[in-house]
């Protein structure tokens, strides 16, 4: 399975260019909340995506029955179609798509609550079921691209979009699509979303230095970073896009999955369980832990998660491979996007691959005795990588992990 095309929209730009080049750049899109008043909140930092001309994606006429986060899954759907060159319509019934979210249309919960509490229950809009469904920014993906394949919404919190593109390469191996368009979408920066996590002390409060306020790894870490975006990536059968073409970003070789059966919100103490993700995707891939050249860690800036992954790296990987291999969180420079996080890295884990620069951890700047790894600190490495692997792990002990694999120039 081959991936032929990558859309994005993130707190980095409103492009896989734009993002990309600011991230290896050491750029951050971490920055005060400017969508709303947050001044009452204990947390006023947030990736926003920012500048997006939803006219480029969106009929305005559809915009509006849509919550903000179907709009961003569809300005990268878009995006990602447009790059693979893929005409839908002749094989609509052979293209899926899987687009998965944590929250769903939560701006638009929020709205339709207080819009009932202020003017009563007529007040509601006929639109707010359709607007905060979890499953519609994948069903909106689906009716404005054409798609007649599978449909899927995976909403497995922060794992969610590498279960999407797990999912999706299950999909064309079992012969039910020869396309699926994969990633997530999330939109959770609204009053009551950064309320909810910080209250369970999950967010960075470092409200006066936005910029450094995600430090995935660093000793002085206080918490992730909220943030808003979307990644899709077109995956394809090799054969399909061969026929037809395409130019191809690199190979989806592996897929893991495991549960930690242990705690709602705090990562396994030990680390097999995750650990055991990654050692599926490995044996999927049909390669060695020793194979990995470059890891994209899930990294979220939590005291505890950032620990609890390089636990498990040392298991996956081995004690001494897990040293010599470079690892980055790019959360520290887009924040933490919750059900789009998967997606977005697994476009920045392609674009490693395929350009040979590994991607810097910003913010790194006092070494954990607890995480004692090699995570690219703050500047990008020139490294041409043969295989890498991203993590993602979300609340209720869901564990994913994807193995890509370098494609080479074909004449």
């Amino acid at each position: 399975m081959v991936v032929t095309g990558l859309g994005m929209v993130s707190p980095l730009g409103n492009s896989v260019a734009e993002s990309w080049g600011a991230l290896v750049a050491g750029g951050c899109g971490i920055a005060s909340i400017s969508r709303f008043d947050a001044g009452d909140l204990p947390t006023r930092v947030a990736g926003e995506v920012r500048n997006l001309d939803l006219r480029d994606y969106v009929d305005q006429k559809a915009a509006r029955r849509m919550d903000r986060c179907a709009h961003l899954a569809l300005a990268a759907a878009r995006q990602a179609q447009t790059d693979s060159g893929l005409n839908i319509a002749p094989i609509a019934e052979r293209v899926g798509a899987a687009i998965a979210t944590a929250l769903g249309g939560v701006e638009s919960f929020e709205t339709t609550v207080l819009q009932m509490h202020r003017r009563g229950p007529s007040r509601v809009s006929p639109f707010s079921i359709v607007q905060t469904l979890p499953n519609l920014p994948a069903g909106w993906v689906s009716i404005e691209l054409g798609t007649r394949g599978p449909l899927l919404t995976q909403c497995t919190a922060c794992a969610a979009s590498n279960m999407a593109i797990g999912d999706s390469l299950d999909a064309i191996r079992l012969g039910r699509a020869d396309v699926m368009f994969c990633g997530g979408t999330e939109a959770p920066v609204t009053p009551v979303a950064i309320a909810s996590f910080a209250a369970m002390r999950a967010l960075s409060t470092r409200n006066n230095d936005p910029t450094s306020a995600s430090r995935p790894f660093d000793r002085e870490r206080d918490g992730f970073v909220i943030a808003e975006g979307a990644a899709v990536i077109v995956l394809e059968e090799l054969e399909h896009a061969r026929a037809r073409g395409a130019r191809i970003y690199a190979a989806l070789i592996g897929y893991g999955i495991s549960s930690d059966a242990n705690h709602v919100s705090d990562p396994d103490p030990v680390g097999l369980n995750p650990a055991r993700a990654l050692q599926a995707a490995f044996t999927d891939a049909g390669i060695d832990a020793t194979a990995v050249g470059y890891v994209n860690a899930h990294g979220t800036s939590t005291p505890a998660g950032d620990s609890a992954e390089t636990r498990v790296l040392k298991l996956a990987l081995g004690q001494d491979h897990a040293h010599n291999t470079p690892i980055s969180s790019t959360k520290g420079a887009t924040g933490h996007t919750l059900g789009a996080a998967g997606a977005v890295e697994a476009v920045f884990t392609i674009l490693a691959l395929q350009q040979g620069v590994l991607p810097p951890t910003i913010n790194l700047e006092n070494i954990d005795p607890d995480c004692d790894l090699d995570y690219t600190p703050n500047t990008a490495r020139d490294l041409q990588v043969e295989i890498a692997v991203s993590n993602s792990f979300g609340f209720g002990g869901h564990n994913t992990a994807v193995v890509f694999q370098h494609w080479p120039s074909e004449p």
